[in-house]
């Protein structure tokens, strides 16, 4: 119905004016009722200026009301893209979840800020109604992971429209270990970085391997690689990988030909926490396999990265700049920069090319249970 055969919400004011002033409970219920349906019948074609009037109006009406009605209202307002932006924020931030639940859930008129504000504040009911809405900005992922639960977290993981920051994702491999569902949810994850997906896969258990194999009959490869990989048992064979992957890798063999791969473009590449960019650049420069470099990129400790970069030749600030950039995206404690600085000085090229050689040999040769090649 359109705005102009609808009685003008200016009429309601002196009724609700008596009804805040004089009226019962049930009234107020009553008038409410009749704002609502007058908004939602000629909402699309409402001016912002009308909007704001039944803004005010709805913000008189829902302090002087029970709780069940304002859930009513909350529940009729939720779908309509046009809502009073202020009467929807009003709602979210009500203690009672079957208030906040349906507009936290379903209303596009809220912005990131306000998803924010509610989620380090409210409780984890509130927290899983965003959980569910149908589009979730890292910025708001990033909460909802930090604060929820368990059933928070799967809930967010599990929707298609939610993304995730870099260092979101590596908190979630990390609470994933021991937890079959989340690890699962994750690996099916499209967007997830390489050098992630293989930490989740060591780290997970049976079930999940098969269930990602299962899944992605396209990558079953990377899972049995991944495992060997995290376990340094690995032999050197081509695994499944990611577009983004297959396009760093790439770019770094362009580099290497034509003569433009450096330390400093090594430097560069760690700075930007370009990781499959710097592991291709550091296995061209050090001459071995680009699954060896990887394999000893995302050891746990430093060692594995200053053998590489001894090899190459490299000064310790280039070797700083890897580091940093396996701690930013492990998530993990800083690494003890001064005591690698120490043993980089100390460790001699022949030494670090003999360490070299024992990891080629140690992850060429085939485990004894693993079909031969």
């Amino acid at each position: 119905m359109s705005s102009k055969s609808s009685p003008a919400p200016e009429s309601l004011l002196d009724e609700l004016q008596s009804t805040l002033e004089h009226g019962t409970v049930a009234r107020r219920v009553e008038t409410l009722r009749r704002v609502t349906d007058l908004f939602i019948n000629g909402a699309v074609d409402y001016s912002d200026e009308q909007i704001a009037l039944f803004d005010d109006v709805f913000q008189c009406l829902i302090r002087h009301i029970e709780v069940s009605a304002r859930a009513l209202l909350s529940s009729r307002l939720a779908p309509i893209d046009t809502a009073p932006p202020q009467t929807v924020r009003s709602l979210a931030f009500d203690d009672v979840i079957e208030v906040a639940g349906p507009v936290l859930t379903q209303s596009v008129g809220l912005d990131d800020e306000t998803l924010i504000e509610t989620a380090r504040n409210k409780s984890q009911a509130h927290l899983m109604a965003i959980s569910k809405r149908k589009v979730l900005s890292d910025a708001v992922t990033d909460v909802l992971v930090l604060r929820g639960n368990d059933e928070v977290v799967h809930s967010t993981v599990n929707n298609p429209g939610a993304e995730f920051s870099e260092r979101c994702l590596t908190r979630l491999v990390n609470r994933a270990e021991g937890d079959d569902e989340l690890a699962t949810c994750l690996g099916l994850r499209p967007a997830i970085p390489r050098h992630l997906y293989l930490k989740l896969l060591a780290k997970a258990s049976e079930t999940v391997r098969q269930r990602l194999e299962a899944a992605n009959p396209r990558q079953a490869a990377e899972v049995p690689t991944a495992v060997r990989e995290a376990t340094r048992r690995a032999r050197s064979a081509t695994s499944a990988m990611t577009q983004q992957t297959a396009i760093a890798h790439a770019l770094v063999k362009s580099l290497f030909e034509d003569g433009r791969l450096d330390e400093h473009q090594v430097a560069q590449f760690a700075e930007a926490g370009k990781f499959d960019e710097a592991n291709a650049a550091i296995a061209a420069l050090a001459s071995v396999p680009v699954t060896i470099a990887e394999n000893m990129m995302v050891e746990s400790r430093a060692e594995g990265v200053m053998i590489l970069c001894k090899v190459s030749g490299m000064s310790w600030s280039t070797v700083k700049s890897i580091i940093n950039m396996r701690d930013d995206l492990s998530g993990s404690e800083p690494t003890d920069l001064n005591a690698c600085r120490e043993t980089y000085e100390r460790l001699r090229p022949s030494t670090a090319q003999q360490v070299l050689r024992f990891h080629r040999m140690q992850q060429t040769a085939s485990p004894p249970t693993a079909p031969a090649a």
